[in-house]
């Protein structure tokens, strides 16, 4: 079964609308403007878990929803697969640092357990929902319209689009705009290397944005660290070095050996038989 353009518009765009309009309610219930995002957050979540099935059966045709979505798997698969991913962030995250000390970033120790506790909360918040968004349900259905070549890079695009500040300067907006293309490439390779499994995307994508939160609040200081088109300290990724970071990342996990694609592939499988690829 293949879904139609009409929908896959429709139902993100409900999501959304859904999203803005709770945080309208909520800016006319008093509620700080700080705190909206975050409380509206939790029922539009909520909506993307119950309706995100629905919406597999009736235009996919898709009886198992959350195996295709990469989500179900054996739990062996899903522990490695997650600990990959934040092996990976980590390694992203230590290329980072260490070019910011080198241009004249100064460690410094604020950690308390109130903000360990946010960057936990942050980067499963954020990892699971927007790679069960933007990986699961979008490019499996970018897939089944336009095939998966197409659908790679327009997902990226997507995903760069709908992430970045439209109100940077041009020298900040358009490395940004690379940074976050290159990222949704390096989860997609990331991905389709798992055999369709999201806990790894989930883990690089979290353990990126809650380790970049734990830094950047308490444990260095990011001033006078050079321009922002080479590193660029409001999002790692937005500068240059964030690129070089993205593509050896891209570069090693595109040169892992098919045999080992293929075992992963397999590990991939539920217990009750063969996964259909996404």
């Amino acid at each position: 079964m293949k879904p139609r353009w009409r929908g896959a518009f429709l139902y993100p765009a409900a999501l959304v609308a859904l999203f803005l309009g709770l945080q309208g309610l909520l800016a006319l219930a008093g509620v700080p403007l700080t705190q909206q995002p975050t409380i509206a957050a939790f029922p539009s979540l909520a909506a993307l878990l119950l309706s995100l099935p629905w919406r597999l059966k009736r235009a996919w045709g898709e009886s198992s929803p959350w195996t295709r979505l990469g989500v179900r798997c054996r739990l062996a698969v899903l522990l490695t697969s997650l600990l990959r991913g934040l092996l990976l962030a980590g390694a992203l995250l230590v290329f980072i640092v260490v070019a910011l000390l080198m241009a004249g970033s100064q460690g410094q120790w604020d950690l308390t357990p109130g903000l360990l506790l946010n960057a936990v909360a942050l980067g499963l918040g954020v990892g699971f929902s927007e790679e069960l968004l933007f990986r699961g349900w979008l490019l499996g259905e970018l897939t089944l319209l336009i095939g998966y070549g197409r659908a790679l890079w327009l997902q990226a695009l997507l995903f760069s689009l709908v992430h970045t500040r439209f109100d940077l300067p041009p020298s900040e907006l358009l490395p940004l705009l690379g940074g976050l293309f290159l990222f949704a490439l390096v989860l997609a390779e990331l991905r389709q290397r798992d055999g369709g499994v999201l806990w790894g995307v989930i883990g690089l994508h979290g353990g990126a944005v809650g380790g970049w939160f734990l830094l950047s609040q308490g444990l260095l200081t990011l001033d006078g660290t050079g321009p922002a088109w080479l590193l660029s300290t409001a999002n790692p990724i937005g500068g240059l070095i964030g690129w070089v970071g993205l593509g050896l990342l891209l570069a090693g996990l595109k040169t892992q050996l098919p045999n080992q694609r293929t075992a992963v592939a397999k590990a991939a499988r539920p217990d009750t038989g063969a996964r259909r690829a996404s």
